[in-house]
């Protein structure tokens, strides 16, 4: 395949792939892919997305507190954040956001955390990895009561419907699809796969989450973002060599990842 693919979300710095991290990278290159994004969402999971970072020229990070552990998020961990947020491999801020489907953290302490990490990314001029899960009304409001418009970001495994990708893409938000788009009963998706425009399409994994068909079920991995491709591809009767030009151009532009063309 001409050009290459870039996951956009993944988590592979987790313990779920410590017995064989280097085997699933080189099946990640094999399928195509040349530069995965890692994702924080505590504490424990920046430190590691910034390790990986460091060890693996294809890897580069985002560090955040998930609205999940938003209870626990203190005024050192902000310093932390800024901190980390100097690293030269570190591209966005995330994954942050409101998750009223768990509500494992009160939603008056989602809220403050959430509002003070987009205050971070506007004051560093990071993008934002949003995460929504049943709380599309607040989270769309805090996003622009915030002003994250001026450093914009993805609405990661966007989960709503083409109204909301509209009201995402207004903001100035890319979408990003993952798995999803494979399923029997994907068409929400598949109709967004559809629909947004070219220059704010972003494809990811979620690993180890969201499996795409035929792996759906099963611990998910970087290399499964081309069955992503190639099915948004077949929903936009694109090749899937322009399809991977475009959202690796996407991810590179966002993130100010390199060009490796």
């Amino acid at each position: 395949m001409d050009g290459y693919l870039i996951d956009s979300h993944a988590h592979i710095a987790d313990d779920d792939y410590d017995q064989d991290r280097e085997a699933v990278l080189e099946r990640a290159r094999a399928a195509g892919v040349r530069l995965v994004l890692n994702i924080g969402y505590d504490r424990d999971s920046s430190l590691r997305s910034l390790d990986l970072a460091e060890r693996e020229n294809m890897v580069y990070a985002a560090v955040g507190y998930h609205p999940h552990d938003a209870e626990a998020v203190t005024e050192a961990s902000y310093e932390e954040l800024r901190r980390w947020c100097q690293h030269p491999k570190v591209r966005a801020i995330g994954e942050i956001g409101l998750d009223y489907y768990r509500d494992l953290s009160p939603r008056d302490a989602q809220d403050r955390v959430f509002r003070r990490q987009l205050a971070l990314a506007r004051e560093l001029g990071l993008p934002v990895v949003i995460h929504d899960r049943d709380a599309h009304e607040d989270l769309l409001r805090v996003l622009r009561e915030e002003g994250a418009g001026q450093v914009g970001g993805v609405m990661h495994c966007f989960s709503g419907d083409e109204e909301l990708a509209r009201r995402c893409l207004d903001l100035g938000f890319h979408i990003g699809l993952g798995g999803p788009v494979t399923f029997k009963n994907g068409q929400t998706a598949q109709a967004v796969a559809r629909m947004v425009p070219d220059d704010r399409l972003l494809i990811e994994t979620d690993s180890p989450y969201l499996a795409p068909v035929p792996y759906r079920g099963r611990r998910n991995e970087p290399a499964h973002v081309r069955l992503v491709a190639e099915a948004i591809a077949a929903l936009r009767g694109l090749p899937l060599e322009s399809l991977a030009e475009v959202t690796s151009a996407n991810a590179r532009r966002l993130f100010r990842l390199p060009d490796l063309d």
